[in-house]
């Protein structure tokens, strides 16, 4: 889906209503903007924290790749 979203002369721009909707954003929030040599992507912060566990996942080589075990490995190597 392709849309034209208006900027103004400050800087600001609206996310049409039922975007925010679908993305969870109807309250306002964050959103990541990435700079690519395509021009630029909006992601919500879920978005993006699922990209890096997907991308680290596939790094980590095995299947457990979540914050979560990171963070307990570290404190059994730590002795915590």
């Amino acid at each position: 889906m392709t849309l034209q979203v208006n900027i103004t002369p400050n800087g600001r721009m609206s996310l049409p209503a039922d975007i925010r909707k679908r993305l969870g954003l109807e309250g306002g929030g964050a959103v990541l903007l990435e700079e690519t040599a395509d021009g630029v992507v909006l992601r919500t912060v879920d978005q993006t924290v699922a990209k890096a566990q997907a991308i680290a996942k596939r790094y980590a080589g095995h299947p457990d790749a979540s914050i979560e075990a990171f963070l307990a490995a570290r404190r059994g190597d730590s002795g915590e």
